[in-house]
């Protein structure tokens, strides 16, 4: 269920009539109904693939109470969480990318087997949105592990945590430090919240469907057309059409799962900040997809050492971090180059001070920011490329 779908606002619409109802009930009404509603919202898509979120929490629900419960233990219960969500996220993302590339790597030795072919064909649909809710799972253990966060012990308002449906589908990815306390109490919607959340959702679909899908069949052509003979000016057009289309699309989706929230007496924090008037790479990350560049910090780059081992390992902490972040965004190499060039021009910036340089010439700021949308620009096109 798409929220620029008809059968959604049917959905939201008979939601949103119930919820002043069910805000009456006590708290385990209240989750049970924020449950049943999200798992409806996503098993319109496709119903089988229910099983995947409820495992995926039950493992972490049941995980996170053993991870205090027996401390001495809690390292196990931990990667067994880890192994849970990572594996049905291989097994449901990356199972056919790393099929090919390994039938590829055997047929340099003259096997030639096609594994992708060995695949249960259940396995090669991606399911909607489980690379966000197995990182919000995941981080939902990392924190109790950590002494960040204690565990609910009631099911239905951890799962009303996990699938709450305006983030489900496409972010942004809330902590459960932020979102569990605030199931916990029953808000009175104010008229200037209700207002707030309409003005999101309105301009979330503006820019969705407006602008992001009134974009796209523009930049399809381009990198879908067969003939590549086309001019600079054609292809410049067609990347700034892509950066702005998929700014529009994630960015769009985002406002939209803000203002669902605010009508439910949430608040989630924002995930777009004008990214593309930064004045660096460094600065672009804390603008764009921020509960996705937080995620990554605190739970990739800052375990592997962050920058307190020595310049070396923070740039290699660095890449790491970059080079996973554009692997979770999809299973080709493409995505990884698209990881890999950020990690570059971040390098780059950190190396030769860039940023701190142009500030102080005259007309620096347009320099640096002419730079940065070149750099954003150049790393687009192998986002968007179906191969190279």
């Amino acid at each position: 269920m798409l929220f620029n779908s008809l059968i959604f606002l049917i959905f939201a619409f008979l939601f949103f009539t119930l919820l002043p109802f069910v805000n009456k009930l006590k708290n385990n009404f209240r989750w049970l109904f924020f449950t049943i509603a999200s798992f409806i919202f996503y098993g319109w898509w496709d119903w089988r693939f229910l099983f995947l979120i409820i495992g995926s929490g039950l493992i972490d629900f049941f995980a996170g109470i053993l991870i205090t419960k027996k401390q001495k233990y809690k390292t196990l219960f931990l990667i067994l969480s880890l192994i849970g969500n990572l594996g049905s996220l291989a097994a449901f993302k990356y199972s056919s990318f790393f099929a090919e590339n390994f039938s590829l790597l055997l047929s340099h030795f003259g096997i030639i087997i096609d594994l992708k072919s060995k695949i249960p064909e259940f396995m090669l649909i991606l399911p909607v949105g489980i690379s966000f809710y197995t990182f919000q799972s995941m981080s939902y253990t990392i924190d109790i592990y950590r002494g960040r966060l204690q565990p609910t012990k009631n099911i239905l308002q951890f799962f009303s945590y996990l699938a709450m449906f305006p983030q489900l589908v496409a972010g942004p990815i809330v902590r459960a430090r932020d979102l569990l306390p605030q199931l916990t109490k029953i808000k009175k919607v104010s008229k200037v919240e209700n207002w707030n959340g309409l003005k999101l959702i309105l301009i979330g679909f503006f820019k969705k469907v407006v602008l992001a899908d009134n974009i796209a069949p523009l930049v399809n052509y381009a990198f879908n057309d067969s003939n590549t003979a086309h001019s600079t000016i054609f292809w410049w057009i067609a990347i700034i059409g892509f950066a702005f289309q998929i700014y529009f699309d994630f960015s769009g989706y985002s406002d939209i799962a803000r203002g669902l929230a605010k009508w439910m007496g949430f608040h989630f924090r924002i995930n777009f900040n004008h990214p593309y008037i930064s004045s660096s790479i460094k600065e672009f990350w804390t603008r764009w997809h921020i509960s996705l560049s937080t995620w990554f910090r605190d739970y990739v780059y800052i375990p592997l050492g962050g920058s307190r081992k020595g310049k070396f390992r923070s740039h290699l902490n660095m890449w790491i971090t970059m080079v996973v972040s554009g692997f979770w965004h999809g299973a080709a190499w493409t995505f990884v180059i698209w990881g890999a060039l950020h990690a570059f021009f971040l390098s780059l910036e950190r190396i030769f001070k860039i940023p701190v340089k142009l500030q102080k010439i005259p007309g620096g700021k347009i320099l640096a920011l002419i730079l940065l949308l070149f750099q954003v620009m150049i790393a687009w096109v192998f986002f968007r490329a179906e191969s190279f």
